[in-house]
């Protein structure tokens, strides 16, 4: 039976979980799962992970970090697939009022009136905290606490230690404690694209292409939607096939 090793980032998680019994029983391939952020600092990212040599053949992170790894001839050149598309929405600890996000000046009062607002430090942090924030004219005004991981921001939230959280609507949506409050308003949105690749060196590149198949199928798509994901790319079940 082959055996292949996935590393994957938040965003993509809740779909992946619900899939990969079915990818698993139908194709009789195991697949062992590490996890690790797109973007950022610290030694869990996903790029950090590879650069020490922990063993991957499959990643699945932010187009925005794929694009770093094949900077780094760290992919099997053209391997790459983009998966779904996310927006970013608004996490508030379970049971408390929702507040209107949906606008840009709801938004940005929400933000003012919280004591902390908790993002992860990857891909849609990192948006937020150079370009967003200040783009709002709130940089230094709100108290931001930034984790590694969207996991991280969300358990602030659950746990009481920040008001609010702002990360990608399928990180919410995957998360204990908390409810969603909503996605923010279109002309100030982030758009973050999910993609998966080989990594170079994976001595299982055709059981890892029939992963990345499976997850861009049309028969992922029920599951990546119910995540609050949007598929990318949707493939019939022959497709791809050689």
């Amino acid at each position: 039976m082959a055996q292949i090793k996935v590393l994957i980032s938040g965003g993509f998680s809740g779909a992946y979980e619900e899939l990969l019994p079915e990818f698993e029983r139908e194709s009789s391939i195991k697949v062992a799962t590490g996890s690790g952020a797109s973007q950022g600092t610290g030694p869990q990212t996903i790029a950090a992970q590879l650069a020490r040599g922990v063993p991957s053949d499959v990643v699945i992170l932010s187009r925005e970090g794929l694009g770093e790894l094949i900077a780094a001839k760290r992919i099997v050149a053209g391997t790459d697939v983009d998966l779904a598309r996310v927006g970013v929405g608004v996490a508030v600890r379970a049971g408390a009022p929702k507040s209107d996000v949906s606008t840009v000046a709801a938004f940005k009062q929400v933000l003012l009136e919280a004591r902390t607002i908790a993002v992860p430090g990857s891909t849609s942090g990192i948006w937020l905290v150079t370009e967003l924030f200040p783009r709002l004219g709130i940089a230094d005004k709100i108290n931001v606490a930034v984790t590694p991981r969207g996991t991280g921001a969300a358990a602030m939230v659950a746990a009481g230690d920040a008001d609010l959280a702002v990360l990608p609507t399928s990180e919410i949506m995957h998360a204990a404690g908390v409810d969603f409050a909503g996605n923010i308003a279109p002309e100030i949105q982030f758009i973050q694209t999910f993609s998966a690749a080989i990594v170079a060196g994976s001595t299982e590149c055709e059981a890892s292409k029939r992963l990345i198949e499976f997850l861009t199928s049309a028969r992922a798509s029920g599951a990546i939607r119910k995540s609050g994901m949007e598929p990318v790319a949707v493939r019939s079940a022959s497709a791809g096939k050689r």
